[in-house]
């Protein structure tokens, strides 16, 4: 019996195939940095940590109600209220075991076969293959660099029929770090109303801006469906925390989807994001000005080096760089680059074609990493970029 085709035609994540490649040459013991995964390197808060045993201690080892427990939803409703001035009915909001399980039930809730999502070209690599699987077809609108990877209405418009469900965006996004301006939001949430569709937004980076300010979608239309989570604001990616914010006729929908695949968050991790919007205020404070030294200590490097940045990232963790011309070597390939500058300089990046056609020939960095590991691996990259130069 074959695999099925779903399965068979998945691209994979190349980052994680980097990151696996670095780990097998440390198991042979080669010295690698890790810059290719968008992870931080903190340790969760302590009074998360505490809230989670807390309720350990209490008997709270059972199923939750399939949405998310109600102190967690209501949590939510009071974070959007006070940080974006928006009212979000705790009813709408679905607690999921991270992003990623929102982002497969809202695609599943959303399209029909042959359904259509535009996306930008780059976007974040796994976007496209949760439109695809539950029968959805992603449709790309480019992005450059000289207008700060940010999605254009008018070129939002000429992709536009009839099959098109939804827009997805990502401020701050992954892999360019940075903001969708107010008035392209605007923009987009008019665009989306006048066509009766929704604006899918992915708000996972929030709280790690530094420069401008993040703007919620639900801010601009109460017709959005909103992803976010605890993984990237307050260092918790193993504890698989996440929600989303959905139309209340998706909230039944959603509801089944839960009960059958995933019947609830784990129930220490969700008493854990009521301390992470409640109390963690202070720790977010210290390492997002700890990241904001990590940016700017990585971009004069990387601008040291002679490479052009005409953008700077001012949100999430990342920086993207073009590299085509030593990419050039290797047939214009990003990841045949990423994996040279892993082998002969032991530096973990990510290739720009993960995140699509549109950045090939572009290396991801991720400062996610102590700034004694970025010097070090600055400094490779550095040796790296010389030889290649010879």
């Amino acid at each position: 019996m074959s695999v099925a085709e779903r399965c068979r035609t998945m691209t994979s994540f190349l980052v994680m195939d980097v990151l696996e490649a670095a780990q097998r040459m440390e198991r042979e013991g080669r010295s690698v940095i890790h810059l290719e995964v968008g992870e931080p390197d903190f340790d969760t808060p302590e009074c998360i940590c505490r809230a989670a045993s807390e309720a350990l201690a209490q008997g709270h080892t059972h199923y939750t109600h399939s949405l998310g427990i109600p102190e967690l939803r209501t949590a939510v409703s009071e974070h959007y209220g006070e940080r974006y001035g928006v009212d979000v009915d705790p009813g709408r909001i679905v607690i999921t075991q991270g992003t990623s399980p929102a982002m497969f039930m809202v695609f599943s809730a959303l399209l029909e076969q042959g359904d259509k999502v535009i996306t930008s070209d780059p976007c974040y690599a796994c976007y496209h293959n949760f439109i695809r699987f539950p029968g959805g077809e992603p449709v790309t609108v480019p992005v450059s660099e000289e207008d700060g990877f940010q999605l254009r209405v008018s070129a939002i418009r000429k992709v536009m029929d009839e099959r098109v469900k939804a827009i997805l965006i990502n401020s701050p996004a992954n892999p360019t770090g940075t903001l969708l301006s107010d008035e392209r939001m605007q923009a987009i949430a008019e665009l989306a109303d006048e066509a009766g569709i929704r604006v899918v937004s992915d708000e996972i980076y929030h709280g790690l801006v530094y420069e401008g300010r993040e703007r919620s979608i639900l801010e601009f239309s109460d017709r959005a469906i909103v992803f976010n989570g605890f993984s990237k604001l307050y260092a918790m990616t193993g504890w698989r925390l996440g929600y989303t914010i959905v139309p209340e006729k998706f909230v039944r929908p959603m509801q089944k989807l839960c009960q059958n695949f995933f019947i609830s968050a784990n129930a220490q991790a969700q008493w854990a994001g009521v301390a992470a919007l409640k109390q963690a205020g202070g720790d977010v404070a210290r390492m997002k000005g700890i990241y904001d030294e990590r940016r700017r200590y990585m971009l004069d490097r990387l601008k040291g080096m002679g490479f052009s940045i005409p953008n700077e990232p001012t949100g999430a963790f990342y920086v993207i760089v073009n590299m085509r011309h030593l990419a050039e070597r290797f047939e214009g390939s990003s990841l045949k680059l990423a994996y040279d500058i892993l082998e002969k300089a032991g530096i973990g990046v990510t290739p720009g074609i993960d995140f699509g056609p549109g950045a090939e020939g572009y290396i991801r960095f991720s400062y996610a990493n102590s700034l004694e590991n970025i010097a070090e691996g600055m400094d490779r990259l550095e040796r790296y970029v010389a030889q290649a130069g010879q």
